[in-house]
């Protein structure tokens, strides 16, 4: 809170200019206006957390119809008390949605959690189905800034 993208104009057009793909920490703490923002103002490929998205009808439909993807770090956003416990936490709800979710892990050495932990923690908190974890895994893929080529070969292993 209190750092919206905005600040970071600037520094986005710059990368850009640069070739650099931009991503963004959006919307774990701070409000869905930060999602705007990142979108909007810092034409970003990617959403990191994004968990505020739900609370804008709106925000929903662009980020489904655009398939931005949000990297959702369920432990930190615990640790963060954005949500007060894993079963509150709103992922399976963003799945449900068909948004381009997947969970990742936090710094891992302060919040805890590699990317295993998370799911495996999330799935038994969540009731995820196995469909749930594999749409997960597959998000990630599809989301990642690997080659087609590479994607397709690692999505069809799953």
């Amino acid at each position: 809170t209190g750092n919206p993208p905005k600040k970071y104009e600037k520094l986005c057009k710059k990368a850009i200019e640069y070739g650099f793909i931009t991503v963004a920490h959006a919307g774990e703490e701070g409000p869905p206006e930060y999602i705007w923002e990142a979108l909007n103002l810092l034409n970003v490929k990617r959403i990191d957390h994004g968990v505020q998205c739900l609370k804008d009808e709106k925000l929903v439909e662009k980020l489904f119809k655009s398939k931005i993807p949000l990297t959702v770090c369920p432990l930190s956003n615990i640790k963060l008390q954005v949500f007060n416990k894993l079963e509150d936490h709103n992922l399976k709800k963003m799945l449900d949605k068909k948004l381009m979710v997947m969970v990742n892990s936090d710094d891992p050495a302060y919040f805890g959690g590699y990317i295993n932990e998370n799911l495996i923690k999330t799935q038994s908190a969540l009731k995820l189905s196995m469909e749930d974890i594999k749409t997960l895994i597959i998000n990630s893929f599809k989301s990642s800034f690997l080659s087609e080529e590479k994607k397709r070969e690692w999505i069809s292993k799953i």
